[in-house]
C-alpha cells in the first residue's frame, strides 16, 4: 500500500497518522497478518546495492562448500548490523539466499501411531524452549538473581523435548519428526552474471544527501570485507555516487568553460585588460556569495541547482557600468594630466548614476522572471525550485557587486589617464552597423512589419513543437523489467534468469548484470516470483568497441538479443527513471493508461481492447497490459456435510493445513547473538506431493483422524493474479514506453486511437499517468503564472521609465527574443519541456535588459537636446559595445551546456539551446527593431523630460 501526502506534510507526522489507522485496522485483519510500515525513505532512496557471493571453490571451516544459506547468514549477522550504523542509512534490505531455520518435519504416520497431533508438537516446543527469571534473593549481604534456563542449546535438544508418556515410555519430538537445520520458504531471489547470490539494497533516510551516504556505505563495505569468513566477498554493484559525480563533472566542465569564454569576450570587446579583469572578478565573488546562500537555504550543489547558472548573466550589470565608466573617464582624461581623486570619483559616480537605473532594473527584471518557477508544485517543483533559488541568489549577489565593488574598484584602479585604444572587432562591427541602422530607420515600417510577421510564424511553429516533461537523464546503465507467465515458480524464474543473464553478457558493452526476482524481506517492491528487475551496468565508454555508439542502439541490440529467450516479456528503462515513473503513476513505464471500474473481467477485457487499439501508434514500445489473471491455485474446498458428520469445523481444517504446508513458528533457537525460527511443518517431499496431500490425516476432536480427501475436495483452478486499487477503486493499467518521439504528441495519438476504437461501459473511465501528467500540470500552472509575471515586468518598466509607450517598446523584445529560442529548438530537433520553459523564462529577462539600457540612453540624449534621429543613431552606436558584450557573454556562457555530451547534459541542453537562439534574435531586435520602433512611435518635437522627471 502506498499513501501519498501533500508536499508540505511532515513525513513523521504522516507516519503517525498512518500508524494510528493501522492500529485501528489490526483487529479486523486475519490472524497472523501483521501490517508494518516501510522505511523512512523516499521512492528514490535506493542509493546503493551490493552482492554477497562466494569465491570459486570456496569452502567452510568444516570443508563443505559455501551455500546460499551461509551467504545469507554472513549478510544478516555481519554486514547488515554494521551498515545500519552508517549515518543516513535507514534500511538494509536483503533478497536471495536462504534464511536459516530449525525444521521440525513431522511424519503424519508416526503422529497417528502415538495418537498425537501437529498442535501437540507446536505446544510442546513452546512449553519447553523458554528461559525464565524468578526474581532474586538476598544471601550473605549479596543479591542472587534466580534464573531457570529452558532454551534448547543444540539442535538435538529440540528433538529431546517430551510430547507425551505411554506406559512409562516417553515420546519425544525426535520420535515423530525429523529435526534438522533447514531453510525457510522464500519469496525472492537474486542473481548476478548467471548464478545465484545474496543481494542487498541500502535505503537512505529521507532528507539526507545521497552522495554523502552512498560514499560512506562504500567505504564501510570495504572495511567489512576484511572481517567476512574466508571465501565470502561483498561487492558493490550499484552506487549512486558514480552518477552524481558524473553529473557534477558535467556541471563543472560547463561552468569552467563558460567562465573562460566569458572572460575571453570581456578582454576582446572591452579593450582594456584591467577593465576586463575587474569585470571578471564579479564571477568568483558572486559565486562565493551564491554558495553561502545555498548553504543557508539548504540547497545542495547538483545538476539542477547549478544547471542554469550562466556567468554571462552575472556580469551583464557590471559590463554596463564598466563600459560607461571607461567611456566617461576617456572623455574626462587629458593626455598628460592625471585626474585628481575627487574628480575621478565624481566621474565614476556620474557614469554609474547614468546607467545604474536601467542596469539595476534590467537585472532585477531578469530575477523577477524566475518567479514562475517557484509556482511549480509537486515533482516539478522539487526539480526546478533549487535551480530558481540558485539563479536568483547569484543574480542578486552580482547586482550588489555591480553597484558597490565595481564602481569603487574602477575609481581606485584607473588613476592614470584612460586612453581607449582602437578595437578592431568593435570598429568592424560599428562600420557594418552604422549604414544598416540608417537603412532600418529609413524603412522602419517595413522592419517592424517583418518583425511582426516573424513573431506570427514562430508562434505557429511553436504549436508544432513536440513536448515532454523533462529530457531523460542518461544514467549510463539500463534497467530491464522481465515479466514471466503468472504463477511461474521461484526456482523456474531463477533458471530462466540465469539463461537470460548469460545471453546479456554476450554484449561487449556490458560490465555486469544482476537481478532481483520476486519480493525482498522488506516488501518495498512487492512483486510475484514471475517478475524480475534486471540491472545492466555498462562499461566506461573508452572500453566499448565503438565509443560513439548511442545508448538507444545498445537498447535495441539488447532487445533483439533477449527477445528469443522463451517465457519473458520486457520493459527497458533506467534505474532511477524506473523509480521516478513509479512515484508519478504507480507503474514503471513512461505512460500509464489506467482503466477504473468494478468488475475485474470487464477491466481485463477493456485493457486488451486498449492494447490492440494503440499497438500501431508510432514510437510505441514495451506495450503491456497488467497481468490480472492466470495464477494457478490449488483450492481445498471443505465438504460441509462431511464436516457436520465428523464434528469438525472449517477453522480446525484450516489450522492443520496451514501448519502442515505453510509451517508454524514454535519458538526461537539461539546461538550467541544469532537466532533462527523453529518451524513445524511437513517434510519438503510430502509438501510438494499433491497425492500425499489428499491422504494427509486430519485430527478430529475425539482423538480420531480421517484423510483430507474425506473432508475436502482438492481443485486446481486459474485464479486472480493481482487486484490493484487506487483511491479505493479497482483498476487495470496498460503501460507503454516511447522511443524516437516526443511524449506529448505520442500521448495525443494514443488518446485519439482509444477514443476512436474503445467504448467504455457506464461506470468505467480512463486516466493517463506518468511524466505526461506532470507536463500537463506544470504547463497549466505556468500558463497562469507567466502572464502575471509579464504584467509585473511591464509595471517595472513603466516604473523605470515613467512612460507606457517606451515600456511597451522595450517589452516588444520578449516575443521577438522567443522567436530565436523556438527556431533553435526546431533546428536541433529538441521538443518543448519544462527545462526549455525555464530557458524561455530566463530569455524574457535577458531580452529586456539590453533594450532598457538602449532606450534609456536614447532618452538621455534627447533630454540633452539631440534631435530624434540624432539621439537614436548616437544612442544605438554608443550602446553597440555593451549590447554586443552582454549578448556574447550571456550566449557564450551557455554554449558548453548546449554542446556538452556528458552524463546529465541532456537536462541542460534544451535550456541552453533556447537561451542561445533567443539571445541572437534578441540582439538583432535591440540593434535594429527597437530603434525602428522608437522612431516609428515618437515625433521629433516630443521630449521625455517630463516623463523622466516623473520617473526620477
Amino acid at each position: 500500500m502506498v499513501a501519498i501526502f501533500s508536499d508540505d506534510t511532515d513525513v513523521y507526522f504522516a507516519r503517525q497518522l498512518v500508524n494510528e489507522r493501522l492500529s485501528a485496522a489490526r483487529s479486523e485483519l486475519p490472524t497472523g497478518v501483521e501490517p508494518e510500515m516501510g522505511p523512512i525513505a523516499t521512492g528514490l532512496g535506493e542509493i546503493f546495492m551490493f552482492t554477497v557471493d562466494a569465491e570459486p571453490g570456496a569452502i567452510n571451516a568444516d570443508g563443505d562448500p559455501i551455500t546460499p544459506m551461509d551467504l545469507r547468514a554472513a549478510h544478516d549477522w555481519i554486514i547488515r548490523p554494521q551498515l545500519m550504523r552508517v549515518p543516513g542509512v535507514v534500511e538494509v534490505n536483503p533478497i536471495g539466499g536462504y534464511k536459516r531455520e530449525i525444521l521440525v518435519a513431522f511424519d503424519p504416520a508416526r503422529l497417528l501411531a502415538h495418537s498425537l497431533s501437529q498442535a501437540d508438537v507446536v505446544l510442546a516446543i513452546k512449553a519447553n524452549n523458554v528461559n525464565q527469571g524468578a526474581g532474586f534473593i538476598e544471601r550473605y549481604g549479596a543479591q542472587w538473581l534466580i534464573r531457570i534456563p529452558g532454551q534448547a542449546e543444540a539442535i538435538d535438544d529440540v528433538g529431546q523435548i517430551p510430547l507425551t508418556t505411554h506406559d512409562g515410555a516417553t515420546v519425544r519430538v525426535a520420535d515423530v519428526a525429523r529435526v534438522s537445520e533447514g531453510y525457510g520458504l522464500r519469496t525472492g531471489a537474486a542473481t548476478q552474471n548467471g548464478h545465484e547470490v545474496v543481494m542487498s539494497t541500502v535505503f537512505m533516510l529521507i532528507g539526507e544527501n545521497s552522495r554523502t551516504v552512498a560514499s560512506a556505505v562504500a567505504e564501510k563495505l570495504i572495511a567489512i570485507n576484511q572481517n567476512l569468513p574466508q571465501g565470502v566477498v561483498a561487492t558493490a554493484v550499484y552506487d549512486r555516487t558514480k552518477l552524481v559525480n558524473k553529473t557534477l563533472a558535467t556541471v563543472r566542465t560547463n561552468l569552467v568553460e563558460g567562465a573562460l569564454l566569458v572572460v575571453v569576450v570581456l578582454f576582446l570587446l572591452l579593450g582594456n585588460i584591467r577593465a576586463a579583469f575587474l569585470t571578471a572578478l564579479v564571477i568568483p565573488f558572486a559565486m562565493l556569495m551564491t554558495v553561502t546562500g545555498m548553504v543557508q537555504t539548504r540547497v545542495s550543489a547538483n545538476l539542477m541547482s547549478l544547471g542554469a547558472l550562466d556567468f554571462g548573466l552575472l556580469v551583464d550589470g557590471a559590463i554596463i557600468i564598466v563600459e560607461n565608466c571607461l567611456r566617461r573617464l576617456t572623455r574626462a582624461s587629458t593626455p598628460n594630466g592625471v585626474l585628481a581623486a575627487r574628480e575621478r570619483l565624481d566621474v565614476v559616480f556620474e557614469a554609474t548614476r547614468e546607467v545604474i537605473r536601467p542596469a539595476l532594473f534590467g537585472v532585477f527584471i531578469i530575477t523577477v522572471v524566475y518567479v514562475p518557477i517557484f509556482a511549480l508544485e509537486g515533482v516539478e517543483g522539487k526539480m526546478f525550485h533549487p535551480m530558481a533559488i540558485t539563479v536568483v541568489i547569484a543574480l542578486l549577489s552580482a547586482m550588489l557587486l555591480s553597484i558597490t565593488f565595481v564602481p569603487a574598484a574602477i575609481a581606485l584602479l584607473f588613476r592614470k589617464p584612460v586612453q581607449e585604444k582602437r578595437n578592431l572587432i568593435l570598429h568592424a562591427a560599428t562600420s557594418a552597423y552604422q549604414p544598416a541602422l540608417q537603412w532600418v530607420l529609413h524603412y522602419r515600417g517595413l522592419v517592424v512589419a517583418l518583425a511582426t510577421l516573424l513573431v506570427i510564424i514562430s508562434a505557429f511553429a511553436a504549436s508544432r513543437l513536440g513536448s515532454e516533461f523533462a529530457p531523460d537523464l542518461d544514467e549510463g546503465d539500463i534497467a530491464m523489467h522481465a515479466l514471466r507467465i503468472p504463477g511461474t515458480s521461484l526456482s523456474q524464474s531463477i533458471a530462466l534468469q540465469e539463461i537470460l543473464e548469460e545471453r546479456i553478457k554476450e554484449l561487449p558493452e556490458v560490465e555486469r548484470v544482476f537481478a532481483k526476482i520476486g519480493t525482498a524481506d522488506v516488501a518495498t517492491d512487492a512483486v510475484p516470483p514471475s517478475v524480475a528487475d534486471n540491472f545492466i551496468i555498462l562499461k566506461p565508454l573508452d572500453q566499448w568497441p565503438d565509443p560513439g555508439k548511442p545508448k538507444e542502439q545498445i537498447v535495441e541490440e539488447l532487445d533483439a538479443l533477449v527477445s528469443n529467450v522463451p517465457g519473458n516479456r520486457y520493459e527497458f528503462l533506467q534505474p532511477i527513471q524506473m523509480r521516478f515513473n513509479e512515484l508519478l503513476s504507480g507503474v514503471r513505464s513512461e505512460l500509464a493508461i489506467k482503466v477504473f471500474g468494478d468488475d475485474l473481467e470487464t477491466l481485463a477485457a477493456l485493457g486488451d481492447e486498449i492494447e490492440e487499439a494503440i499497438s500501431a501508434v508510432e514510437g510505441i514500445a514495451d506495450l503491456q497490459v497488467e497481468q490480472t489473471t492466470g495464477l494457478p491455485m490449488l483450492t481445498i474446498l471443505p465438504k460441509l456435510d462431511k464436516l457436520a458428520q465428523y464434528g469438525v469445523s472449517k477453522m480446525q481444517i484450516q489450522e492443520q493445513l496451514a501448519t502442515a504446508f505453510g509451517g508454524r513458528i514454535a519458538g526461537k533457537f539461539y546461538e550467541g547473538d544469532r537466532r533462527a525460527d523453529i518451524v513445524v511443518r511437513l517434510d519438503e517431499s510430502l509438501r510438494s506431493d499433491v497425492d500425499a496431500m489428499a491422504r494427509l490425516p486430519i485430527h478430529l476432536p475425539g482423538g480420531m483422524s480421517v484423510p483430507l480427501q474425506e473432508l475436502a475436495q482438492l481443485q486446481r483452478v486459474q485464479g486472480v493474479n493481482q487486484v490493484n486499487r487506487e483511491n479505493g477503486k479497482r483498476r487495470v493499467v496498460v503501460t507503454a514506453n516511447v522511443r524516437a518521439r516526443d511524449l506529448g504528441s505520442f500521448v495525443a495519438d494514443i488518446k485519439t486511437a482509444i477514443n476512436g476504437a474503445v467504448v467504455l461501459p457506464a461506470g468505467y473511465w480512463v486516466e493517463y499517468g506518468g511524466t505526461y501528467q506532470k507536463l500537463q500540470s506544470a504547463s497549466q500552472r505556468l500558463s497562469i503564472v507567466v502572464p502575471i509575471t509579464l504584467l509585473m515586468i511591464v509595471g517595472l518598466l513603466i516604473l523605470a521609465l515613467g512612460s507606457f509607450k517606451d515600456a511597451m517598446i522595450i517589452f516588444s523584445g520578449v516575443p521577438l527574443a522567443l522567436t530565436g529560442g523556438i527556431a533553435a529548438l526546431m533546428l536541433r530537433d529538441i521538443p518543448f519541456s519544462i527545462s526549455a520553459a525555464v530557458g524561455f523564462i530566463a530569455l524574457s529577462g535577458i531580452a529586456i535588459l539590453n533594450g532598457l539600457v538602449m532606450v534609456s540612453f536614447i532618452r538621455e540624449l534627447r533630454r540633452e537636446g539631440r534631435s530624434l534621429e540624432q539621439a537614436i543613431s548616437e544612442g544605438a552606436l554608443t550602446r553597440l559595445r555593451p549590447v554586443l558584450t552582454t549578448a556574447l557573454v550571456a550566449s557564450l556562457g551557455f554554449i558548453p551546456m548546449a554542446l556538452n555530451t556528458g552524463i546529465g547534459s541532456e537536462v541542460q541542453r534544451p535550456l541552453a539551446t533556447v537561451v542561445i537562439g533567443g539571445i541572437i534574435s534578441s540582439t538583432l531586435l535591440t540593434l535594429f527593431v527597437i530603434p525602428a520602433l522608437y522612431r516609428l512611435l515618437h515625433r521629433d518635437d516630443q521630449r521625455p523630460a517630463q516623463e523622466t522627471a516623473h520617473a526620477n
